[in-house]
């Protein structure tokens, strides 16, 4: 793809595509979460590797992503996309194996992890597999790239020596909440997905199934992470829950009143943005008193 813009402004696009507010305040709850079930917590390399996963890992495939898509709609975390060249691409691809190398001084099975997220966003991306454009196969990859192994990326980083059925399940919690609302931002899509030959979530079973896809999801998600935090501190668990339906209260509402028209777009996305930052703060309020005491 040629593009008569400058290389500064290029570089910007490029900045714009990796969707780090997207990346930070959005996908960021299940790393998060991984630390309030760490009895003790290895900060440095914590928070060294949150931004290993969410700019590298994740800000790559996100901008790898949107190179294949040349979407001009809106999209996940923007309502305007640049333009994109092939240089990004490179970069992009460049920026995931960096951030898998790095992965590599955490241990072995992190880099696993880590490296199986990289593999999953490619096939989500790819015109050579491109999973994102069926419904049950992106729903999976997703899931699994930035839902349950953002916790175990989180739970290794942050000094599990191993992992067990029990992180594995609450990894499971995490990516049916992440899920929850990943098909609705496609509403507004279809009509370039259309042109794609996509069939996402969204057009395959339509808005009605959306709806009810969001509250069996993420009131199983909401179950499990809820139980888990019970078994580990009675009290956190309790506020996370009741907090977790009142949320789920006001969502529902939300969605049972879209339409799927285009003026909903900005709507849509303050409410994906307010649930997960709700999501984060808490989990940030409740590492700052772990810390603290």
């Amino acid at each position: 793809m040629q593009s008569s813009t400058t290389l500064g402004t290029q570089i910007w696009h490029f900045i714009v595509h990796l969707r780090l507010h997207y990346q930070f305040f959005i996908l960021s709850g299940g790393y998060l979460l991984s630390a309030l079930f760490l009895q003790e917590v290895n900060w440095t390399d914590y928070w060294i590797q949150f931004l290993n996963v969410h700019i590298l890992l994740f800000g790559g495939a996100t901008a790898y992503n949107s190179y294949w898509d040349k979407d001009e709609g809106p999209i996940g975390g923007l309502k305007k996309p640049p333009e994109m060249t092939r240089w990004m691409w490179v970069v992009s691809m460049s920026m995931q194996w960096i951030g898998l190398m790095w992965a590599y001084t955490i241990g072995l099975s992190y880099m696993i992890i880590y490296f199986t997220s990289m593999v999953l966003f490619w096939l989500y991306s790819t015109p050579l597999a491109r999973w994102k454009g069926k419904p049950i196969l992106s729903i999976l990859a997703i899931g699994l790239s930035t839902g349950t192994n953002s916790f175990l990326l989180g739970y290794l980083a942050g000094g599990a020596e191993s992992l067990s059925v029990n992180e594995g399940v609450i990894a499971l919690g995490v990516a049916c909440i992440l899920l929850s609302l990943y098909p609705v931002s496609q509403v507004f899509q279809m009509e370039e997905d259309k042109e794609r030959g996509d069939q996402t979530f969204a057009m395959k079973f339509g808005l009605k199934r959306v709806r009810q896809f969001f509250a069996v999801m993420y009131l199983a998600g909401l179950q499990i992470i809820t139980y888990q935090l019970i078994m580990v501190e009675t009290s956190l668990g309790i506020i996370f829950g009741i907090l977790g339906v009142i949320a789920f209260s006001g969502i529902v509402v939300f969605l049972f009143r879209l339409k799927g028209e285009q003026e909903e777009y900005g709507l849509v996305m303050r409410l994906k943005l307010l649930a997960s930052l709700s999501f984060v703060a808490f989990i940030l309020s409740s590492l700052l008193i772990k810390s603290i005491i």
